[in-house]
């Protein structure tokens, strides 16, 4: 039986993988463990490791790391703390592959961790652009990293531009919309209901996370959004951000805006809660990656706000602009006036599920020392 370890650093990426492990857990000839730190033991952020507990999977390592001050220094400083907390739980456990989600710092020390005590490196959603610091730490990861399970056939494209090796590299569609269509979601009278909105009024859903290049102008920008959604005669409900650089603007700005009887604040949303409000909303606006992909299967507008998704591809339903009040007025309005988009995904690959085509080639694939010796295909 081949031991899975999966690295897990926040509400989103453990709520985007949760299909995926589910299946791993399931598989005869798979086992699973996570290594869990960063957002997940933080009391300020939800004390999210409470989710993973609750599913039943079993955590190999818990390694705390401060999320104060929010700076790109405390970010690269806990990079180094994970990385050497994660090798000596990798020699303890020595799983037979890490497995790892897009571009996070603690994917990052995942893989510097599992490359150099010679453990393979499975890696999904890489290849993909995203324009910020984000980009950068995403196709390092990819560097470092032996199986791709790709979302896209052009992030797929891109890997191979990467160097490398395409026999390597799978499509597997994103693992964040396994599901999404499997149940019908609540609706929109009982997610009016479960944050105290009215339902005849338009409702928005707002995730914005600060820019490491911008992070200084984090609360001001936060609070154009919010006026402007306001200002629409909308009720928002409004997450509480990471960790990282210029998390603190956003949430002083949230924080002030939470005193409006319009305005619902939360540190958090279980998994499915975040899924029915973001089925039921009018308008999604910020600069999440929710908004790039799990939206587009319920047909819900995206206001994408700045420059963190940048140059990720796009479904039909989402609108980007600058974060400027005119620009954001009016893409707020244009979206509210146009109504809900077809629900079609791009993210969605034909003939089964992320989760499944995942736990296939983790159980399946060879992990021998071909794959271990990387070198680049151009």
């Amino acid at each position: 039986m081949r031991r899975v370890c999966y690295v897990s650093g926040t509400r989103a990426d453990f709520g985007l993988m949760s299909r995926t492990l589910a299946a791993i857990e399931a598989h005869p000839d798979l086992s699973l463990s996570l290594m869990v730190t960063g957002m997940h033991l933080s009391t300020a952020h939800g004390h999210t490791v409470d989710e993973i507990e609750r599913a039943g999977l079993t955590i190999a390592a818990r390694v705390p790391v401060p999320t104060e001050p929010a700076t790109g220094a405390t970010m690269a400083r806990n990079i180094g703390a994970m990385t050497a907390a994660f090798v000596d739980a990798l020699e303890t456990e020595r799983p037979d592959v890490v497995l790892l989600l897009g571009d996070r710092g603690e994917m990052l020390a995942g893989a510097l961790a599992a490359i150099h005590l010679n453990i393979p490196v499975a890696h999904a959603c890489g290849g993909e652009r995203s324009g910020t610091i984000d980009e950068p730490v995403r196709h390092a990861i990819s560097k470092l990293s032996h199986l791709h399970f790709a979302a896209t056939e052009g992030a797929r494209e891109r890997l191979v531009k990467m160097g490398e090796a395409p026999e390597y590299i799978h499509v597997i569609g994103a693992p964040g919309i396994d599901g999404l269509d499997d149940d019908p979601r609540a609706g929109r009278e009982v997610v009016a209901e479960r944050h105290g909105l009215g339902p005849d009024r338009p409702i928005a859903l707002f995730v914005y996370h600060p820019v490491l290049q911008e992070a200084e102008r984090a609360e001001a920008d936060t609070g154009v959004l919010i006026d402007a959604l306001r200002d629409a005669g909308c009720q928002v409900i409004a997450l509480m951000p990471n960790s990282d650089a210029g998390s603190d603007g956003v949430r002083r700005a949230l924080d002030a805006a939470a005193t409006h009887p319009d305005v619902r604040v939360l540190t958090h949303l279980p998994r499915e809660a975040f899924l029915d409000a973001l089925a039921a909303a009018d308008i999604m606006v910020g600069n999440s990656s929710s908004g790039i992909t799990e939206s587009a299967s319920f047909g819900t507008p995206v206001l994408n706000v700045g420059r963190r998704q940048n140059l990720r591809e796009r479904n039909a339903n989402l609108l980007d602009v600058p974060v400027e009040a005119g620009p954001v007025r009016d893409g707020i309005a244009r979206l509210l006036a146009h109504g809900r988009f077809p629900s079609a995904n791009i993210y969605s690959v034909p003939g089964g599920t992320a989760a499944g085509r995942i736990a296939a080639l983790l159980a399946d694939a060879p992990l021998d020392e071909s794959l271990l010796m990387k070198v680049n295909r151009y």
